[in-house]
């Protein structure tokens, strides 16, 4: 289940908590800021699914990322999921094909993928494709 939830606060971009409400108990809710912009939002979103997919047996009874997407577990767990979750909304082949096209605009590949341009300027970055 996904909530957005205005309350989280400035410092809040999301988390992932165990929902004993949910049947089984063992289920999951992620809880995303409000405030945050859409695209912001997004990334959030698919963050904490890569923690629940990646980090499952690490959650205990939740994960508060912060607006830098930092948590107690640490660096190298939040790197992971940054990357799963750039993988989830700017899968490596499409950012190349369209690139390869002759889009090579950060803000409109950006808008095609509806992701912030910060985001979309890494993504390139990693790939290797100048910016």
């Amino acid at each position: 289940m996904i909530i957005k939830r205005g309350n989280l606060g400035p410092r809040i971009a999301g988390m992932i908590i165990r929902d004993r409400r949910l049947s089984p108990p063992s289920g999951f809710t992620i809880y995303v800021n409000a405030e945050d912009n859409p695209r912001r939002q997004r990334f959030t979103i698919a963050h904490e699914i890569a923690h629940y997919v990646l980090h499952r047996d690490l959650i205990g009874d939740g994960i508060t990322d912060d607006a830098l997407y930092r948590s107690p577990l640490g660096e190298w767990y939040e790197r992971q999921a940054n990357k799963m979750a750039a993988d989830i909304l700017m899968p490596p082949q499409l950012v190349r094909s369209l690139y390869a096209q002759g889009m090579t605009s950060v803000t409109k590949i950006a808008a095609e993928f509806d992701v912030s341009v910060e985001a979309m300027r890494i993504r390139l970055d990693e790939l290797g494709l100048p910016s």
